[in-house]
């Protein structure tokens, strides 16, 4: 792995191989959805407690104070919106000399395995790795789920994440599922977990990262399960403790409740 490539990844997971990412990307396929109305005003409590913030570019320059030191994950794939016959139909938005000219840590990718646009959006991750090979960039593999695909499962996720590394992505966003262990095993590059839509309550998120983390997983990249949850510091808090130093289920659920009547 070039220096370069190696050097932006260690800004994102940390010394201890972890990572807090907070994704706020939602809206170039959702647009204004629920408390990302304004992002600026959603993402800046959050960032002292954020690794990595995984926005748009559009967010990142137009809501992201640029004197905050955080590393950016870009989204850097899109095409189509929750509206939109087919989600996986989506190709390169963002081009390398834009990520670079941002100043990003990292270019993020959406591959849809088992889609109709399965081969499409393979190749244009293909490119993206041989674009960040030139210029020191790191790619993320978000390992994505359309509303046409609902297979979260292990043997589909594991499929999802080891064809990601076999064609070079740096690390890998995925779904938590039963018999995650085989996921982690059976993939070569770190992997972080995806929220996904907004939970029952916050514990459900707090348990399914704290299985994550127990089971190998390099951290998470959350965002509804955060900035939609009653107390999003809080919640971003807790995540963080479970990611860095390995808190169980219980001691979580009682930090959040703490750190809830604190700020009553």
């Amino acid at each position: 792995m070039d220096w370069g490539i190696k050097n932006r990844l260690s800004r994102i997971i940390k010394k201890d191989g972890r990572t807090v990412m907070l994704a706020v990307d939602h809206g170039y396929f959702l647009g204004p959805v629920s408390k990302l109305e304004d992002p600026a005003k959603t993402i800046k409590p959050l960032l002292p407690y954020t690794d990595a913030l995984m926005p748009t570019r559009g967010v990142l320059r137009n809501c992201v104070d640029a004197s905050n030191d955080i590393p950016i994950v870009l989204r850097a794939s899109g095409g189509n919106s929750i509206i939109g016959e087919d989600l996986s139909n989506e190709e390169i938005t963002v081009s390398m000399k834009d990520a670079v000219r941002l100043n990003v840590s990292a270019v993020a990718f959406s591959v849809y395995i088992g889609s109709k646009h399965e081969h499409q959006t393979l190749i244009n991750f293909a490119k993206l790795v041989d674009e960040g090979m030139e210029y020191g960039m790191p790619v993320l593999a978000v390992t994505a789920v359309g509303k046409e695909l609902e297979k979260r499962d292990a043997r589909y996720l594991s499929l999802c994440c080891r064809m990601a590394a076999e064609m070079g992505a740096s690390f890998v966003k995925t779904y938590y599922c039963e018999d995650f262990g085989k996921v982690i095993k059976s993939c070569p590059v770190p992997v972080v977990i995806a929220g996904g839509p907004k939970l029952k309550t916050e514990y459900d998120a707090l348990e399914i990262a704290c299985d994550a983390i127990k089971l190998g997983a390099a951290g998470v990249d959350m965002g509804r399960n955060i900035w939609q949850s009653e107390d999003p510091v809080a919640m971003i808090k807790t995540v963080r403790a479970i990611v860095h130093e390995g808190i169980p289920f219980k001691k979580a659920q009682d930090m959040l409740k703490g750190l809830r009547k604190r700020s009553a």
